[in-house]
């Protein structure tokens, strides 16, 4: 098939699982795609597997089945199934378009050219070839994408992890040279806060590529961190909307694809908060300097070596501090053990969670810290170990402060107010 095309304006739009899981819910959706049709637009549409978990054709249902026949199910295997649930979408999803009149096509991540490595569950994009998805909008046919999944050099079936339809997206977008990438959800868009937690959270109406990946990474889930990264890498826009409703959503751009005629804020240091929780802390203590005889580094290759992923790390002279998953604390205490340390040496702060102030305003300005410190303070929340990046400042505190935590730097850096 050739990839000499018409000039056509394309749009990515994306699906998740809570729009494609009813009839009604997926009608919605249809009229999306309807309405970029009457705007000139020639849609690829990405769909993820219905439903949720406990749904008939939820990736994690799939999944369970086979777990429930052979626990230590092979990870080719694991693929091959999880895979079923975005291609049954995507049939589905084909058939409605066809159902209200309009011309669709529906394709496997392999069919859509999406070429991946070989490490199953987890896999990364290699390569896209969308000759075929092109020769299709070339004859005013929409495509639908089944999301989440590729297929290797040798023919493989794979998937691409948590969150991997929005990466389908995104690779599309840049692929195809998309005017922008839409992702639709249950949401207003990306919010200042977990709605949930702060009934005044707000949706922002811009944010750039670096805040949403830092807000991704710092636990909010409304859009897949790598997914970001890609679009960014293309100069892709991405913009973030309600299935179920008519708001403009959240744009997620650098601030120089924005028209001369939208006024951006740039006094506002901070744009939301995240958090994460299930998080443990661990400290070591010893009566030595640490630096002494590679002890940091033998403490951190041998965590490396169990496969336990560390965060919020903190090397003093005689004090190492710094967090894992719950899950992992029975193997890291293993791997700690290993290494000679003895049991009062090694302190446990299990119910942990990490709070994070999100902005990329803040990188610069004096006093953000003590705002936060003070926040914190005002709202009865003790913090345990902090870290900052550019365009963060996070906070380890327990679980049961999460809510206090979110809600007083929330409050205190106005994010309550109206927002860009």
């Amino acid at each position: 098939m050739s990839c000499e095309v018409r000039m056509m304006k394309i749009i990515i739009q994306k699906f998740g699982g809570t729009s494609v899981a009813t009839s009604a819910q997926r009608e919605k959706a249809a009229k999306k795609v309807l309405e970029a049709q009457a705007n000139g637009y020639s849609p690829v549409v990405v769909v993820s597997a219905m439903g949720r978990k406990g749904e008939p054709y939820a990736t994690d249902t799939l999944l369970g089945l086979v777990k429930s026949v052979y626990e230590e199910a092979d990870p080719r295997e694991q693929d091959l199934v999880m895979s079923c649930g975005e291609i049954i979408s995507a049939v589905v999803m084909t058939q409605t378009l066809k159902g209200i009149g309009c011309e669709a096509v529906g394709l496997t991540g392999g069919q859509a050219g999406i070429i991946t490595d070989e490490s199953f569950g987890n896999t990364r994009i290699l390569e896209v070839h969308p000759a075929r998805i092109m020769d299709y909008l070339n004859e005013g046919k929409v495509v639908v994408v089944a999301g989440f999944q590729g297929m290797s050099k040798s023919g493989e079936v794979t998937t691409l992890g948590r969150g991997g339809s929005d990466t389908t997206a995104a690779a599309l977008g840049v692929a195809l040279g998309a005017e922008s990438v839409e992702i639709y959800t249950d949401v207003e868009g990306v919010m200042t806060a977990d709605p949930k937690m702060v009934p005044e959270a707000k949706p922002l109406r811009i944010v750039s590529y670096s805040e949403i990946v830092e807000m991704a990474h710092l636990g909010a889930k409304i859009v897949h961190p790598r997914a970001v990264e890609i679009a960014m890498e293309g100069g892709i826009p991405i913009r973030i909307k309600n299935t179920f409703s008519d708001a403009p959503g959240t744009l997620i751009c650098e601030s120089s694809m924005v028209s001369r005629k939208t006024v951006i804020k740039s006094d506002r240091v901070a744009r939301g908060v995240a958090h994460l929780s299930d998080i443990t802390q661990v400290r070591l203590d010893r009566q030595h300097d640490v630096n002494e005889s590679g002890f940091v580094s033998r403490v951190f290759r041998a965590l490396a070596d169990a496969k336990i992923s560390v965060d919020l790390i903190t090397v003093l002279p005689t004090t190492i501090c710094f967090t894992i998953s719950d899950s992992m604390v029975a193997k890291s205490l293993h791997a700690l053990e290993s290494l000679g340390l003895k049991q009062e040496e090694i302190g446990i702060t299990p119910g942990c969670a990490k709070v994070s102030l999100v902005g990329a305003g803040m990188r610069g300005v004096p006093g953000v810290m003590a705002e936060v410190v003070e926040a914190l303070a005002d709202a009865g929340v003790r913090i345990y170990q902090t870290s900052d990046s550019h365009a963060s400042i996070s906070c380890l505190v327990m679980k049961e402060d999460i809510l206090k935590a979110t809600r007083g730097l929330h409050t205190a850096f106005g994010l309550g107010a109206e927002t860009v």
